[in-house]
């Protein structure tokens, strides 16, 4: 059972986000559904209903993305020249996939992210932590 008096460090939190888990106790899931975030943590009762991730998630997707499929399309254009048929057959299942395979994770370390800043109405929440720990 983890320690509820001792805050995570926030790369403990945002990883714990990352893997769809409580940023607070690790435990506990973070998504009810897909993209949807729990009003709070089965586990430990965190509230989670206040989180405002927004767009923020997808922009970063889509960064990594990028990042990933772009070179890849210009190494395989330079070095082959396939059909645009070719491109489009290697190329559109495997951004879909990397995006939607991203994309729950980045919004769980994106929250993480916000409870353990304080930003928004995750700010209560850490006030009330930081008087429980002294």
């Amino acid at each position: 059972m983890p320690n509820m008096n001792q805050k995570p460090s926030l790369i403990a939190a945002m990883w714990r986000g990352f893997r769809c888990r409580c940023p607070n106790c690790g435990e506990g899931r973070l998504f009810r559904s897909f993209l949807k975030v729990a009003d709070e943590c089965p586990a430990c009762g965190e509230e989670f209903h206040h989180h405002r991730a927004d767009d923020f998630p997808a922009y970063i997707v889509i960064v990594i993305a990028g990042h990933i499929i772009v070179p890849m399309i210009l190494a395989v254009e330079t070095r082959y020249a396939p059909e645009y048929w070719v491109h489009l057959a290697l190329w559109l299942p495997l951004t879909v996939g990397i995006c939607l395979g991203l994309l729950q994770p980045t919004k769980g370390a994106i929250v993480a992210l916000q409870w353990h800043v304080g930003m928004h109405g995750f700010e209560t929440a850490k006030k009330t932590r930081a008087f429980r720990n002294g």
